[in-house]
C-alpha cells in the first residue's frame, strides 16, 4: 500500500502503526446505503477500511438525489448496491462488496459473519431494533444514525464495553407516529453532517485512536446550527434484557392501533369544551396553561427524550413501562394533557386514561409541535 497515501494520517495523535493496521484489517458492515450511508461510506472506505460490505435490497429513485450522493440521475432503477459499489470502487485500498438483500433474522446472522463493526443507517425500526439485538448477542459494536426533518441523532451501541441501543429506547415507537423521509422531508445536509459524525465514531472504534460515543447520543439541529449531547446508562435489569415479565400489566388501551394525522396550520383558540376533545393543538394547550386552570399535564416519552427537553410543568410517565397501578397518582378531578413526541404515543395513552375514569385530551404534534409553534428553544429531534 502507498504510504503517501496515509500521510496525513501519520501525524495524528494516537494514529500509530497500530492503528492504521487496524483499520486495514477490518471487516465492517454498513445497512443502508441511502442517505446515511452515501455520507459514510465513501469516508470510511477513503480512510482505509480493509474490507467494507453493505446491504440493501432498495433501488434508487429520484427523490433520493438530493441526499444520497453515492447514486446519480443515470441510476435510477437501479439497485443501491451497484451504484454505491461502483462509485466507492476507485477511492478503496481495500474491497467493497454489495449484498442485494434485505437484513432480516434470517439473513442477519450470515451477513454478521466475521463482522468487527456495523454501521446502522437504516431507515425503520424493525432493521434498527433487529442489528441491535443481533449485535448485542455476538458482542459486535453499532454505530447508528437517525435522521428526520431538519434533525440527526447518533450513537455507539456495544455490548459489554457500555449501553446499547435498547437502553435509550426500549421498545419501539408505535407504527405511525414517526414521521417518514416521505411525510415529513428530510434536509440533505442533515445526512451529511450526520454521516460524518458516524464515519468519525467507525474510526475511532476500529483504531483506538479517540474517545468512544458510549453511553452519550449526540444530537444535530439544522435550524440552529447546534449540536447537543445526552448521556444515558445500561439497565441491567430490564425486561428485554434479561427476559423478564413486568409484574403488573401494562396499559394498553383499546385503540392502540389508531394513529393520528396532525396538521401543518394549527388552530389558534382553545376548544369550547377542551376535556372532550380527541386532540388540542400546541397554541391552544399555551392558551390553556396561561388561562390558570387547573389542568395536569402527562409526558409519556421515555426518560432519555425528556432530557432532551420538556414542556415546564409536565409530570412523567413513560408509556413503555406504564401500569395502571400508575394512574392513581394523578387526580381523576382534574383535567389532563397528555403529550409525546409526535402524538401517536399520546393518543393511546388518553384512551386508557379515558377509560380508567379521567377527562381530557392529548397534543396534537406532540414536543415536536410545540417547539415549532410555541417554544422554540425547546429542542427537536
Amino acid at each position: 500500500m502507498d504510504s503517501e497515501q496515509w500521510a496525513r494520517f501519520a501525524p495524528l495523535p494516537g494514529f500509530d502503526a497500530g492503528a492504521l493496521t487496524s483499520l486495514r484489517s477490518a471487516r465492517v458492515l454498513v445497512v443502508g446505503a441511502g442517505g446515511l450511508g452515501s455520507a459514510v461510506l465513501p469516508a470510511i472506505v477513503a480512510a482505509g477500511v480493509g474490507e467494507v460490505h453493505i446491504v440493501d435490497d432498495d433501488v434508487v429513485e429520484a427523490s433520493n438525489l438530493p441526499r444520497q450522493s453515492l447514486h446519480g440521475s443515470v441510476d435510477v432503477g437501479r439497485p443501491k448496491v451497484e451504484s454505491a459499489v461502483e462509485r466507492l470502487a476507485p477511492l478503496s485500498s481495500g474491497r467493497v462488496i454489495g449484498h442485494r438483500e434485505r437484513l432480516d433474522a434470517g439473513t442477519g446472522p450470515r451477513l454478521l459473519a466475521g463482522i468487527d463493526l456495523i454501521v446502522d443507517g437504516s431507515d425503520n425500526f424493525d432493521t434498527r431494533y433487529l442489528v441491535d439485538d443481533l449485535a448485542r448477542e455476538r458482542g459486535i459494536p453499532v454505530v447508528w444514525g437517525a435522521v428526520s426533518q431538519y434533525a440527526g441523532q447518533v450513537g455507539l451501541s456495544w455490548e459489554g464495553r457500555g449501553p446499547v441501543y435498547r437502553d435509550l429506547f426500549p421498545a419501539p415507537p408505535p407504527p405511525g407516529t414517526v414521521l417518514s423521509c416521505a411525510e415529513g422531508g428530510i434536509l440533505p445536509t442533515v445526512c451529511t453532517v450526520a454521516g460524518a459524525l458516524m464515519a468519525a465514531q467507525v474510526v475511532a472504534v476500529l483504531s483506538g485512536s479517540t474517545d468512544l460515543l458510549l453511553g452519550r447520543v449526540t444530537s444535530y439541529d439544522a435550524t440552529t446550527s447546534r449540536t447537543r449531547e445526552l448521556g444515558y446508562a445500561a439497565d441491567p435489569d430490564a425486561s428485554w434484557r434479561t427476559g423478564a415479565t413486568s409484574a403488573a400489566e401494562p396499559v394498553t388501551p383499546s385503540s392502540a392501533n389508531s394513529t393520528h394525522t396532525t396538521t401543518e396550520e394549527p388552530s389558534v383558540s382553545l376548544p369550547a369544551d377542551w376535556t372532550t376533545a380527541d386532540d388540542i393543538d400546541a397554541p391552544a394547550l399555551r392558551e390553556l396553561l396561561d388561562s390558570g386552570q387547573p389542568v395536569q399535564l402527562i409526558d409519556v416519552r421515555e426518560p432519555a427524550e425528556v432530557e432532551i427537553g420538556s414542556i415546564p410543568g409536565a409530570k412523567t410517565l413513560p408509556m413503555s413501562s406504564a401500569t395502571p397501578d400508575d394512574l392513581e397518582k394523578f387526580d381523576r378531578d382534574v383535567p389532563i394533557v397528555v403529550y409525546c413526541h409526535h402524538g401517536g404515543r399520546s393518543e393511546r395513552m388518553l384512551a386508557a386514561l379515558r377509560a380508567a375514569g379521567f377527562e381530557g385530551t392529548h397534543l396534537a404534534g406532540g414536543i415536536d409541535g410545540w417547539s415549532r409553534a410555541v417554544d422554540p428553544t425547546v429542542p427537536r429531534y
